[in-house]
């Protein structure tokens, strides 16, 4: 049976510390929030990613903060251990007051934590935020609520520029308050280093195993959906007899590292 123990900011505080990784799944519907809860997940992400795997939309930047809202009380209803984090959307952080009121619904919804996008330019936000007593997790790398500007979804912070401001955002992220940090398709090495250089938890997509956890978009780890996949992704319901038991192995792959392997991470440039 899997540990019930509720995940708190002091949890995974300490699972960093112990070396622990930490394994986050997004959920969108309460059903699904309560099979990864009863599998173990530590924490759960209501992810703007609805945008795409919900509505059929090319990229996040539609979904509007009802909308989050709604999911996240769904999610709510079906979570009791894993820690519940809420995507703040798109512009919807654009000041402190207009941030400070998603924060309110998305906390009043039941996210225990809230997610935005970006560096410097959000750093007086996050502070706010987090001086109000909301737990902030950021994100840095491939930022989809970027995509335009980044003229699509490719790998982030390569050149040595980039890669030397990426650095300089994260660690002014946890001076600002952040509690997690999210690194989106970065180089694996960059990643490590970023995760070295951080007190606080450093959860990884497409972004190598040597960091304090994993985090995948549930549809993508449970083979649902067309198209092309990103190479940071695997499909654990090959071989899994149910959606339980996908989870249980994505659960322990995150926990020994097994999973992502090399060959479904970047590497640094040469």
């Amino acid at each position: 049976m899997a540990d019930q123990t509720k995940i708190t900011l002091a949890r995974l505080a300490e699972m960093k510390r112990a070396g622990t990784p930490i394994s986050m799944l997004t959920a969108y519907d309460a059903s699904m929030a309560a099979v990864f809860d009863d599998a173990g997940i530590d924490c759960i992400l209501v992810g703007d990613s609805l945008g795409n795997v919900i509505q059929g939309r090319d990229s996040t930047v539609p979904v509007t903060v009802d909308q989050m809202v709604y999911h996240v009380e769904c999610v709510r209803r079906g979570t009791r251990r894993a820690m519940l984090i809420g995507d703040m959307p798109f512009l919807s952080y654009s000041s402190e007051a207009v941030a400070i009121e998603t924060a309110r619904s998305l906390m009043q919804a039941g996210a225990e934590m809230v997610k935005l996008e970006g560096g410097i330019s959000v750093l007086d936000i996050v502070g706010r935020l987090s001086g109000l007593g909301v737990p902030v997790c950021g994100h840095l790398g491939l930022t989809p609520q970027s995509v335009h500007k980044l003229s699509g979804y490719r790998v982030q912070a390569r050149a040595p520029e980039a890669r030397k401001q990426l650095l300089e955002d994260a660690a002014a992220l946890e001076r600002a308050g952040c509690a997690m940090l999210v690194l989106e398709c970065i180089p694996r090495l960059l990643a490590a280093e970023v995760a070295a250089n951080l007190a606080i938890p450093v959860i990884g997509i497409g972004a190598g195993a040597r960091v304090d956890g994993q985090v995948l978009v549930s549809y993508d780890a449970l083979g649902i959906g067309n198209g092309r996949r990103p190479r940071f992704v695997r499909d654990f319901m090959l071989g899994s007899a149910s959606m339980n038991a996908a989870v249980h192995a994505f659960i322990e792959a995150v926990r020994n590292r097994r999973f992502p392997t090399d060959e479904e991470s970047y590497a640094d440039p040469a």
